[in-house]
């Protein structure tokens, strides 16, 4: 069965029978009702997924695959914060009128700084340690930029990214782990989203590196369960379990800025059906 299963089973089981509820406390979201929406929540979440040994797809329901990689290459390759360059409609409620999400996100993938005589962003600066310097401990990236929180439209929720290389004895390829954090996360509509782009964000730049995929650590501060989301987990982790899907990666791009979503394909990939009309609070 699918090890990204197992964990998410365990987590919802943990945070609806042992979390703690928001339920009258002031909150910011609401539902399109005009109602607050309220969670049961657990600090501290931490999850591993070893990428060599399979590709932690949920299979309890479908993810998809090639729209959560755009959503990806959106924030790291075009480093946009325009819902035009968004082939999916997930961003529509924190855009304006113009498309912009504000100083959010991809936005902040392109902001340059000095680095090594010359100008570079995040993601550049990313690649060139990954590819000249593997084992500094200062590879990372940043989105929760204190000074323009006040012109992002939705602060970021998953904030930062931490790689950290290793050998492995007797092996001349490089592996490639990273940590992700995220402040918030909601379980039902991001949680194996989130992780599916990062596993797949990690085996590109595996890749364009010439390293292996190795570890994903997921930490997330503030894992909940929306109040009107119960019942959907509840069926949800009832469903049968299948095996992970196979994972791949066009072997032929070694530029990250050449992949593209068709690049990403998941095979003898078997799950249960889709939840619909998920309702998201705003």
């Amino acid at each position: 069965m699918s090890y990204a299963d197992t964990l998410f089973v365990e987590m919802c089981r943990e945070i609806l029978e042992g979390g703690v509820s928001t339920e009258g406390e002031k909150v910011r979201p609401k539902w399109e009702d005009g109602a607050s929406a309220y969670t049961i929540k657990k600090f501290g979440v931490v999850h591993r997924y070893d990428l060599a040994r399979e590709f932690p797809a949920l299979t309890l329901r479908r993810t998809a695959i090639k729209s959560c990689t755009d959503e990806m290459l959106w924030i790291w390759q075009k480093k946009s914060n325009n819902i035009h360059d968004l082939n999916s409609g997930i961003w529509d409620e924190w855009a304006d009128e113009s498309g912009s999400i504000g100083k959010a996100y991809g936005y902040q993938m392109g902001v340059k700084h000095r680095y090594k005589e010359g100008m570079m962003d995040q993601v550049d600066r990313v690649i060139y340690d990954l590819r000249h310097n593997p084992f500094s401990r200062r590879i990372m990236t940043n989105l929760y930029v204190h000074a323009d929180l006040s012109e992002m439209n939705l602060y970021p929720c998953a904030y930062s990214m931490t790689f950290n290389v290793t050998q492995k004895k007797g092996e001349d390829r490089l592996v490639l782990n990273a940590v992700l954090n995220q402040r918030s996360q909601d379980i039902l509509t991001a949680n194996n989203w989130n992780v599916c782009q990062y596993a797949v964000l990690l085996h590109m730049l595996a890749q364009v590196c010439g390293m292996q995929a190795g570890e994903l650590v997921h930490v997330i501060a503030d894992a909940h369960i929306y109040d009107r989301h119960i019942p959907l987990v509840k069926e949800l982790i009832g469903r049968t379990q299948y095996p992970a899907p196979k994972f791949w990666l066009n072997p032929d791009i070694k530029d990250f800025y050449q992949f593209t979503a068709d690049d990403v394909r998941l095979t003898d990939y078997v799950t249960g059906p889709q939840i619909k009309d998920i309702p998201v609070a705003v």
